[in-house]
């Protein structure tokens, strides 16, 4: 596999974690106190870190930072999309496809010069 094949499947796997360190004490431990809720989700956090780390590393050698920070937002935005819908059972809008679009747009912009050259 190649880098940017790594890179993606990294930042898949810790984006999952993220998600559910972030946003997951919101269905699971709502009645619990704050610092619990806390606690938990730093330790998740940690798994978030051992896949993130490596896919910044790996990706950093062949695109910019700005680059592998778009890449990530738009990897959170497939992460999360989902989850919000089916775990946390948010309503869908229009607003989730116009963020995700301009998003796109931001990425395309990055990587033009690689896709296209000059």
């Amino acid at each position: 596999m190649n880098r940017i094949g790594i890179t993606v499947l990294l930042l898949l796997c810790s984006n999952v974690f993220m998600t559910f360190a972030w946003y997951g004490h919101l269905h699971n431990l709502s009645k619990k106190p704050w610092v619990i809720a806390a606690l938990i989700s730093w330790g998740i956090a940690l798994f978030e870190y051992m896949f993130q780390v490596p896919a910044n590393r790996i990706g950093h050698r062949i695109m910019s930072v700005g680059q592998l920070k778009l890449l990530q937002e738009v990897i959170t935005l497939i992460v999360f999309v989902p989850f919000s819908l089916f775990y946390l059972k948010e309503k869908m809008s229009l607003d989730y496809l116009w963020a995700g679009l301009c998003i796109l747009g931001a990425l395309f912009f990055l990587f033009r010069t690689k896709l296209f050259g000059g």
